[in-house]
């Protein structure tokens, strides 16, 4: 009984502590011409100059109206795709 408890335990424990890098997405993404390859969280979006951001992952790209990837979710990018976000301020990488 203890064995079978610890051994729960330890996968548990385990599942738990699964590095985030596990998490990120294939592929390479562009932010106004620099490369990120297999990104994963948020990313800030220029201020001054439009930005550019193309997808050349396998997932799909939340755009978020403010900084921090805080405030609504105002687009997606999916794989793939180039947007030229306006007035939005970060984008997230799952």
């Amino acid at each position: 009984m203890k064995t079978a408890l610890a051994v729960c335990a330890t996968a548990a424990a385990l599942a738990l502590a699964t590095p985030s890098s596990a998490y990120a997405a294939h592929g390479v993404l562009i932010i106004d011409g620099a490369s990120h390859p297999s990104p994963s969280g948020c990313y800030p979006l220029g201020d001054f100059v439009p930005p550019v951001v193309s997808n050349y992952t396998d997932s799909v790209i939340a755009v978020w109206s403010d900084y921090d990837c805080t405030g609504q979710v105002e687009w997606f990018i999916n794989p793939g795709e180039t947007y030229h976000p306006n007035g939005n301020r970060s984008i997230f990488v799952p």
